[in-house]
């Protein structure tokens, strides 16, 4: 009985190693994103302190979510801080 030819495996290659090093953020990155969520925070409580005239008039309720936008945005930093 003929014998079965061997199949050929090919040989295995490990990945190639990424050689950067660690990410690290500009040194801006973290002042500004605990100005964003500070100046958020400050709005929200001027806007309450002022009956929703402040911090800009005529808005009324808006200044609650321009200040919320603000905080939030300050969070969204916080995903990307290395």
């Amino acid at each position: 009985m003929p014998e079965s030819k061997s199949r050929k495996k090919a040989e295995y290659t490990p990945p190639p190693v990424k050689s950067s090093g660690p990410k690290v953020n500009p040194p801006w990155f973290v002042p500004v994103m605990l100005g964003l969520m500070l100046v958020g925070l400050a709005w929200i409580v001027v806007t309450y302190l002022s009956q929703s005239q402040y911090p800009i008039p005529g808005i009324d309720s808006w200044n609650l979510a321009i200040g919320g936008v603000l905080i939030v945005a300050g969070f969204i930093m916080t995903t990307r801080w290395r």
